[in-house]
C-alpha cells in the first residue's frame, strides 16, 4: 500500500466526504476539503459552490498552492432533490445535475495535472442510482449515470497516467435524506451503512500502488433495496 500523501475531498463537511476526511487523517494522510460549509475537522478547506464551475477550479488551484500538491481526489459532494420531473422547478433539477456531475468534472479537470504528477487516484463518488433507475429520482439519477460514464471514459482516457476508482455507495446513515418529504426518507430502522465504513474503502483505493487499480468498488448494506 502506498502513502496516502495529499487528498482533496469535495463535500468533506459533512457526511461521506466528513467520515473520508478523518479515515485519511486517521491513515497517516493530509486530506484538503472544498465544501460549501466550513468543515468541523481541523483541516485546510476552502469554501466553494461546486454548481459553479469558475469558483471550483478557483478553490482546487487555491488549495493545490497552499498544500504545495495533490495526490488523489474523492469528489464525495452530492445533493438530491427527490420528485415527479414535471414538479420540481428547472432550476433546481439542473442545479442537482450541476453539483453532482459538472462539479465532479471540475474538480477532476483542476486537480488532474497535480495527480497525474503524483501518479495519483481519483476516487469518484456514483451511486446505485448511477446504475438502477427509480421514479422520482431523474436529476439524481441523470447525474450519477453521468458520473457514471465519466468516470469509465476517465479511466480508458488517462489509463497508465493516473488510478480511476468509482465508487458506488449505497444508502447511508448521513443528513443526505434529512430535508426530504417523509415520502422519501428511508423508513426507521431501514438498513444502512455506516459512513465510517464506506469511508475505509475509499482509502483503500487511494492506497493502491500505481498500475494497480479498484475500477469499480460497490459498497452497500447486504439488504440494499437499490442494489442488485
Amino acid at each position: 500500500m502506498r502513502p496516502l500523501g495529499t487528498i482533496l475531498v469535495t463535500g468533506g463537511a459533512s457526511g461521506l466526504g466528513a467520515a473520508t476526511v478523518d479515515a485519511i487523517a486517521a491513515a497517516g494522510g493530509t486530506p484538503v476539503v472544498i465544501d460549501r460549509d466550513a468543515p468541523a475537522a481541523d483541516v485546510d478547506h476552502v469554501r466553494a459552490d461546486l454548481a459553479d464551475t469558475e469558483e471550483t477550479t478557483a478553490a482546487v488551484k487555491e488549495l493545490v498552492y497552499r498544500a504545495g500538491r495533490v495526490d488523489g481526489v474523492f469528489t464525495a459532494a452530492g445533493i438530491d432533490v427527490p420528485g415527479p420531473l414535471d414538479k420540481i422547478p428547472a432550476a433546481d433539477w439542473e442545479h442537482v445535475v450541476r453539483v453532482n456531475l459538472f462539479g465532479t468534472a471540475a474538480v477532476v479537470r483542476a486537480a488532474l495535472p497535480h495527480v497525474e504528477r503524483a501518479e495519483g487516484t481519483v476516487v469518484t463518488c456514483s451511486s446505485t442510482l448511477g446504475l438502477r433507475a427509480v421514479g422520482d429520482a431523474t436529476a439524481y439519477c441523470a447525474s450519477k449515470f453521468g458520473v457514471t460514464g465519466f468516470s469509465r471514459a476517465l479511466a480508458a482516457e488517462t489509463s497508465g497516467r493516473i488510478g480511476v476508482t468509482m465508487l458506488v455507495p449505497g444508502g447511508m446513515h448521513t443528513k443526505f435524506f434529512d430535508e426530504r418529504p417523509e415520502q422519501y426518507r428511508p423508513p426507521e430502522g431501514a438498513p444502512l451503512n455506516a459512513p465510517e465504513d464506506v469511508a475505509e474503502t475509499v482509502v483503500f483505493a487511494l492506497r493502491q500502488p500505481p498500475g494497480c487499480e479498484v475500477r469499480e468498488l460497490v459498497v452497500a448494506c447486504s439488504e440494499e433495496g437499490s442494489w442488485p
